[in-house]
């Protein structure tokens, strides 16, 4: 009898429990998944793997023989002092709530600096409702965004800065210039994100804002000695090409990664990242081999990139048959900036920075207005206008360029005032890996 008497109770247990569910529904935790927490694992080693030592090997080929170690050791330093930053209040500024008003949506809180509150158990949003990864997964898959951008900065006044202006430059401009944008972009809250600016893996974020401050850099610094009329060729192609190898397989995690989860959104990323830099490649290569008469390698190469920084912005956005839309005119348009521009205005960007990515960024954010629009293959979302929408992301260039374009003038003339910007001739002369760090690169 015991035992026929507990039926009718596990019945109405059972009725109670249905009539709880929806209400358990609402207030269930988000479903972590293995499956998506593993990719982003990979992916920011990936990232981790285009900046060290992708960029640095990149750089270091493009310069001469006696600055090689100083491109790899400045590479290597800033993503260093960045991912330290990151931690004590770089997340807490980028990715929490400013509060109400202008402020917080230009800049976040205090409320996580030394990752206050992140532990094992705390979650961060995907783009699927109810879905999320753990947040360490996040802090350090956005440490590797926030690390590889003011690396990138260090080519434009590459063999001829000192490198504590380069140390003191990046912790300023890591601080009043990429915690901001990035805000104002990614998080829920900022300016840019609420206007609907799209920018899926950091158009923005990394690439006009690298470039522009690149730029800045290059005319605050100075031309290099000799510029214009010694032979200032790159030491080794050969090491340029494994760098660029290196960027272009760790960009996957870059902007592949940017889908927070491992689904058909990551394959379509992924899928452009392969496609627009083959084709940027293809078109500057073209463009070389029509203007000069031979196609280089340093061409493709440089081509190669352009068409990543192009399609960063747009990779889970557009359809594959955009971004090779995308990916040509980026190839073509970066050849101009690199040659016929930087030629005509007399500026030595020393590793092209502003010709790639500043130029190639601007392309890419406001061509994805276009490559997104559903009625071309894209996957822009709700009532799709392709001219609204390239409205929005011009706001955008224009917020970034005048951003770190005002900002990084003013950070570069107080570094100068505490640290001096340049090296001495004699050091510039001799080469800063024996005057700066007191190592060659080679030792014959």
């Amino acid at each position: 009898m015991k035992f026929r008497s507990i039926f009718p109770a596990l019945g109405a247990l059972a009725v109670s429990l249905a009539a709880l569910e929806p209400a358990l529904a609402q207030d269930a935790a988000p479903t972590v998944n293995k499956g998506d927490t593993t990719w982003m694992l990979i992916s920011t080693i990936l990232v981790i793997l285009m900046t060290i030592p992708g960029l640095a090997l990149f750089y270091g080929g493009l310069v001469r023989t006696k600055n090689m170690l100083s491109v790899l050791m400045q590479v290597f330093a800033v993503f260093s002092l960045v991912a330290i930053l990151w931690v004590f209040y770089g997340y807490s500024l980028a990715f929490t709530s400013g509060g109400e008003g202008t402020l917080g949506a230009i800049i976040g809180g205090f409320s996580k600096v030394f990752l206050a509150g992140v532990t094992g158990e705390t979650t961060a949003d995907t783009f699927t409702k109810g879905v999320a990864i753990p947040e360490f997964t996040f802090v350090a898959f956005q440490l590797t965004f926030a690390c590889i951008t003011p690396a990138l900065i260090v080519g434009a006044f590459a063999e001829r800065i000192k490198f504590s202006a380069v140390m003191l430059f990046t912790a300023l401009w890591f601080t009043f210039i990429y915690l901001p944008i990035a805000h104002m972009v990614w998080f829920s809250e900022g300016y840019l994100f609420g206007l609907g600016a799209l920018d899926f893996a950091g158009g923005t974020v990394v690439h006009i804002n690298s470039g522009v401050a690149g730029l800045v850099g290059a005319l605050l610094v100075g031309k290099r000695i000799g510029y214009g009329r010694d032979l200032m060729a790159p030491h080794s192609l050969t090491l340029t090409f494994v760098g660029a190898c290196l960027l272009w397989v760790g960009w996957f995690g870059f902007n592949a990664g940017s889908n927070l989860e491992a689904t058909g959104g990551a394959a379509l990323a992924l899928l452009n990242t392969i496609l627009a830099p083959a084709a940027a490649g293809l078109a500057w290569m073209g463009v070389e081999a029509i203007g000069k008469g031979k196609a280089s390698l340093l061409g493709i190469a440089s081509g190669a990139v352009a068409g990543l920084v192009a399609i960063t912005p747009a990779a889970g956005l557009s359809g594959p048959m955009g971004s090779i839309v995308l990916g040509l005119v980026a190839g073509a348009a970066c050849y101009f900036a690199v040659t016929s521009l930087k030629n005509a205005l007399g500026y030595d960007d020393a590793l092209d920075v502003f010709g790639i990515h500043g130029i190639g960024g601007i392309i890419g954010a406001i061509g994805t207005g276009i490559v997104a629009a559903p009625s071309l293959g894209g996957y822009g979302v709700g009532e799709y206008s392709i001219g609204g929408q390239v409205w929005t992301q011009i706001i955008a260039v224009v917020i970034t360029l005048v951003w770190t374009g005002i900002g990084s003038v003013v950070l570069f003339k107080i570094v100068d005032l505490i640290t001096g910007l340049r090296v001495t001739q004699d050091a510039e002369r001799e080469g800063l890996d024996l005057a700066a760090h007191g190592e060659r690169a080679y030792n014959y």
